[in-house]
């Protein structure tokens, strides 16, 4: 059995892997960078390293970096998390190399499962639907138009070495179309350092499944159901829930079983999953291909929620060549789950933002978890992402998830910092939503009235929150290095009421 395990990240899912290794007994040693020496990962592992400077070049991605600090921390085992070196088959290899066990699939079934033309070609074999597509073997813009010729408009252009919705360009008319290339492989170049374009017809108001797998070193590879998390921006996903509504159990069947042929093609091991874009209703709905993400996924608890299995830990007994803790038939989808991602965001436009946390509290109650990283007092960096938290809510039906969810939302207190909730409240509100009528470009279509500023009795209300919660916590924010007050009114964001 594993002894001790390095967490390669940082945040919330260390903290997580942190938490179910304490279950476990199994020891655990944090790595941080220089702006995360006093982060919460950091104080609760059994011991910590410095890997670098702020940089995550130079720190959570420097893979020499990461594997020496494992052999000093005694560390047998590393767990990846998710981002960074997740699914970095050289870093999966370097691990392997050094004597310490990868909690993940081998390297070489992320590198298959990496390429998106490789995983296309890989499930395509094993009978698996994919999205008609195409990648010219010449990547001039002559080629590529042949192929959107030949595929027909709307489609996408997707960099074939990568994810995320990085090089990912829209084609909806052929003007647009060596503009859309250059941008699209320039990014890809940039992310990847590969700039290979494939061309995907674009399925324009999809729903977007992914099914959760996993399998061990005995021959064994389940499934626990899906998630639905259609509800994204740029690409990124912003609200997802277990299972999907509206899926017909023709339908379910049929899409759980493409995703065990899609792992068993390429001898999944440890956690994954199999993501599909659907179209249609009913049982005649259409699913295709999408990608496999070959780690853990941000969305996780609400698998956990509905099956009661703790992901984590059947990946540290699977890494530890321990069988599968639980059969097919054991797998069972209970009540239903919704997760919402809370970032500290510009409220009108989405984008990124860092400063102090000033006044933090979480929500809490039956059926409420909050997976965090952050602290009251805490300073939120540009180096890293702006995710603060996940709110998971569980329910015995979908309105009771919903509901807790809403409740959750609003009790939360987050001053100090610009965040999303009022957006999420308002993206919860929305009939499309609650009646499963959105697509995977509903937030881009209604990002109008998602974003419009509050109304001015609201932010009246925030303001004399702020002010209130701002003289409460002055002291304890000049004792901790601060000499200078902010003033409360800098302090809205969109506060739910």
């Amino acid at each position: 059995m594993i002894r001790r395990v390095l967490i390669a990240n940082r945040g919330e899912i260390a903290r997580r892997v942190i938490r179910t290794c304490r279950e476990m007994h199994i020891g655990t040693v944090a790595v941080y960078s220089e702006p995360d020496a006093n982060a919460l990962h950091v104080r609760e592992a059994d011991a910590a390293e410095l890997i670098g400077p702020a940089a995550a070049t130079k720190s959570y991605l420097n893979i020499p970096a990461v594997i020496d600090a494992a052999r000093r921390s005694g560390a047998d085992a590393v767990h990846p998390g998710y981002g960074f070196l997740s699914e970095n088959a050289a870093f999966a290899e370097a691990c392997e190399q050094a004597g310490l066990i990868f909690i993940g699939p081998p390297g070489s079934v992320i590198r298959h499962m990496g390429s998106k033309t490789g995983a296309r070609a890989i499930v395509t074999a094993a009978g698996v639907p994919v999205v008609p597509g195409e990648t010219p073997a010449a990547q001039d813009v002559a080629s590529l138009a042949k192929a959107v010729k030949t595929i027909g408009l709307p489609v996408v252009l997707k960099a074939a070495a990568g994810g995320g919705g990085k090089g990912m360009r829209i084609v909806r008319d052929a003007d647009s179309l060596e503009e859309s290339i250059s941008s699209a492989r320039s990014e890809a170049e940039r992310a990847f350092g590969n700039g290979t374009l494939y061309v995907e017809r674009l399925i324009d108001r999809a729903r977007h499944i992914e099914v959760q797998i996993i399998g061990d070193t005995h021959g064994h590879l389940v499934h626990l159901f899906e998630r639905d998390c259609t509800l994204q921006r740029r690409h990124q996903k912003v609200i997802e829930e277990a299972p999907a509504p509206r899926l017909t159990p023709g339908v379910r069947a049929r899409l759980t079983e493409a995703a065990l042929a899609a792992g068993r093609a390429v001898g999944y091991i440890n956690a994954g999953t199999v993501e599909f874009l659907l179209e249609g209703e009913g049982d005649e709905a259409r699913f295709y291909f999408l990608e496999m993400n070959t780690r853990l996924q941000v969305e996780h608890p609400i698998t956990e929620a509905i099956t009661g299995f703790d992901l984590v830990r059947a990946q540290l007994l699977v890494a530890s060549g321990e069988p599968l803790p639980f059969t097919q038939a054991d797998v069972h989808a209970t009540g239903h789950a919704v997760e919402c991602r809370i970032y500290a965001e510009d409220s009108r436009r989405l984008l990124p933002q860092a400063g102090r946390l000033i006044h933090y509290v979480e929500p809490k109650g039956e059926g409420i978890r909050v997976d965090s990283g952050v602290t009251a007092g805490q300073t939120v960096t540009v180096h890293y992402d702006p995710l603060l938290a996940k709110l998971i809510t569980y329910g015995a039906t979908r309105d009771d998830a919903f509901r807790r969810m809403t409740e959750a939302l609003g009790a939360y207190e987050i001053l100090g910092l610009n965040h999303n909730i009022a957006f999420l409240l308002r993206l919860l509100q929305r009939p499309e939503v609650r009646e499963t009528r959105a697509h995977t470009r509903f937030i881009e279509a209604e990002f109008a009235a998602l974003t419009a500023p509050p109304e001015p009795a609201v932010l009246q209300a925030a303001a004399a929150m702020a002010a209130f919660v701002s003289s409460r916590d002055a002291e304890a924010v000049i004792a901790d290095g601060d000499e200078a007050q902010p003033d409360p009114w800098d302090l809205i964001g969109p506060v739910a009421w």
